[in-house]
This record gives structure tokens, sequence and C-alpha cells, in this order.
């Protein structure tokens, strides 16, 4: 194993959180504070968004950005799985950020991840992912778990309107985050964000250089602060009766 690997094993653990349960028809998933979403029956941990190599992206364009080998977003990753122990780790997109940041050590990092983590891993592409061939690790296209239909970017699954059962969309690529706004106080938090109309849960970015986008008025809301999940829903929320269960 390389010296680089050798150090991403080296990482300080993560401080568990609580999580929050919550139900989608027969669907019972946990929130969890490291930005991912747990499902128990198939033990299968969702997370999105690590953007892999996006430092160095930026400094093959001129942009000096500092950059610890991605240790700082892989290394709670295998703490988390060492914790939870997956079957398999699902990732909804955008695992690496683009061509330029597919360096050697980062290529060798990916080869090794099903080692690293203890589990089989499964990448539903990416808009950030189908430009780059990444060995060993092939691209899916989004599909159906349960009741549950996974891809990156925000999608119905086929033939909605007739499912007998209806599918929720699991995605990414949003990088959702909530702003809370008290006097002259702002705090921006990740968060996962519910929208009942599009039967939609958006799950935040994994990865530490990832940034947010605003996910506006949706109709509930669990922020990630300091290890512990928030629940926070708008009161103008008009949420389905029967679908939410906390």
């Amino acid at each position: 194993m390389s010296a680089e690997l050798s150090r991403l094993r080296n990482g300080v653990p993560s401080r568990e959180g609580y999580g929050t349960s919550w139900s989608w028809e027969q669907e019972r998933l946990e929130l969890l504070p490291e930005k991912a979403l747990w499902r128990p029956e198939g033990r299968e941990l969702l997370i999105a968004d690590l953007h892999l190599g996006k430092a160095e992206v930026f400094q093959a364009h001129g942009i000096p950005l500092p950059s610890d080998g991605d240790r700082g977003t892989l290394n709670p990753l295998l703490d988390l799985c060492a914790r939870v122990k997956p079957k398999t780790l699902i990732i909804l997109g955008d695992l690496v950020h683009g061509p330029l940041g597919l360096t050697h050590p980062l290529r060798e990092t990916l080869k090794a991840l099903p080692e690293l983590t203890g589990c089989a891993i499964t990448l539903v592409g990416g808009n950030h992912d189908r430009p780059c061939q990444l060995v060993g690790m092939p691209q899916h296209p989004s599909y159906q778990l349960g009741q549950l239909w996974l891809s990156h970017e925000p999608e119905h699954p086929p033939d909605h309107s007739s499912q007998k059962a209806c599918l929720l969309n699991i995605c990414g690529h949003i990088h959702p985050v909530a702003t809370l706004s008290f006097g002259g106080d702002r705090l921006r938090l990740p968060c996962f964000a519910y929208d009942a109309t599009e039967e939609r849960m958006l799950i935040p970015s994994f990865g530490e250089l990832t940034g947010g986008h605003e996910c506006g008025q949706l109709d509930r809301k669990w922020l990630v602060a300091e290890g512990t999940i928030v629940p926070w829903q708008n009161p103008e929320s008009r949420a389905r009766k029967g679908r939410l269960v906390r």
C-alpha cells in the first residue's frame, strides 16, 4: 500500500453524532450528521458530491488552492464506513471534480477505495464524473432501490405518474444549504431537504471543498450542525399527510 493510502488510514476519527430517522412509505432511512443517508434494510450508505481532485483542477488553471490530497474528505468517509459497516457504499455522482484533478495518487486511491471502505461501491455517474475514465469504478445510470429512485441530478423515475407506489427520488448535485438569520447574525449550514411536490430528497455534498446552494422554501429541512441533525420545517409547508414520519 502506498504512503498516500497509509496516510488516509491514519485520519482522526469523526466525532459520532446522532442521526434522525425518517420514513417514506415502507422505507426507513437515517439522516446522519456526517452528511450521509443510511438505509438499514440493505445496509446501504448513500453519499454524494465528493468532488475529489477539485483543488488540483483549480491549480491546473493557475489558482493556488492548497490541497491536502483530499484527506479532509476521504478520512471522514473511512471513519464513517468503519462505524456503520455498510454492505454497499452508493455514491450519487460527482465522486471526482474533473479529468485535470485525476492525479496518479488520486487514481491509486480510487482503485483501493473498496478495500479502504471495506464494502462494495456503486457510483451513479454525475456530470463531473462523465468526462473521466475511472479505472475499476464503472459509472452506473440512475436506478431503483426498493421504493427509492437514486440519481445524481434531480429527476423523475420512469413512468412516474403510473407507479402503483410512488418512488422517492434521492439525489445530489444541488449541494443544499440553508441560511438562518437572527437579527444581524447569519448562519449557513449544509442540509438535507425534502420537496413534497416533487417527491424528492436532496442530500448535502460530502466533499470538503464543495460550497453549497440555497435550497429555497422546500417543505422540510434537516440542518447539519456541530455533529448533529437539527430538524427544521418551514411554517408554510403543506407536505401531504402520510408521507412524513419522524
